[in-house]
């Protein structure tokens, strides 16, 4: 498949989680990830996105947060807008691809929201499912973490995954490497099931033929 692949993300980590878990699984090299800034931006940016010239392939990688359905309406709003048809009324849990609709030029297009196209969550719960099954030392940053008093926690539930990532990522042989680097690492496990869903969503919308 010749021309551009391009991955639409919400920031640097989700760039670098990428880029590293296609380098770990040999999937390929997409050519231009593009960090938003922020999940609106992006959802923004689609309708530009899908009029680029030579595009291909185009994936849309976004936080479910705390709303699954109304991130995935979002998005499916503005790709039926650009000429795609029906589209399910949610998301699939292996992720959806889109081929291209016969007589246009629009690309084939991949949606994922993370974690896992089934519930709210953010790329950090994702990345929960990389950590080795069993491993005692996250179980003592989930204590550690949920133990922290109300009034004294200066994160949102919300942003509890990232708490404890980070966490475990800071407790390592190699304390606090970031996101992408811990793949790299194998700190997390780019082999586990979590990961080989990710993957082939990855390889059926950039690099299947």
């Amino acid at each position: 498949m010749t021309g551009k692949r391009v991955l639409m993300v919400e920031g640097p980590d989700d760039e670098h989680v990428v880029k590293n878990l296609c380098g770990a699984r040999n999937l390929g090299k997409i050519d231009h990830v593009h960090p938003y800034g922020g999940k609106d931006p992006l959802i923004e940016g689609i309708p530009a996105r899908l009029k680029e010239s030579d595009l291909v392939a185009l994936g849309i990688l976004l936080d479910a947060d705390t709303d699954l359905h109304a991130r995935w309406e979002a998005v499916a709003h503005r790709l039926q807008q650009a000429g795609y048809g029906h589209l399910p009324a949610a998301p699939t849990r292996e992720g959806l691809v889109i081929e291209a609709p016969e007589n246009t030029l629009l690309p084939r297009v991949g949606i994922w929201l993370m974690p896992d196209n089934q519930v709210p969550g953010i790329l950090e719960d994702f990345l929960r499912f990389l950590v080795p099954a069993g491993d005692p030392l996250f179980a003592h940053v989930e204590q550690s973490v949920d133990r922290i008093p109300d009034g004294q926690r200066r994160f949102g539930d919300l942003k509890k995954p990232k708490a404890k990532i980070h966490t475990w990522l800071a407790w390592q042989d190699e304390p606090g490497k970031p996101l992408g680097q811990a793949i790299r690492a194998r700190y997390l496990d780019p082999d586990l099931p979590a990961a080989d869903v990710f993957a082939d969503w990855l390889d059926r919308t950039f690099f299947a033929p």
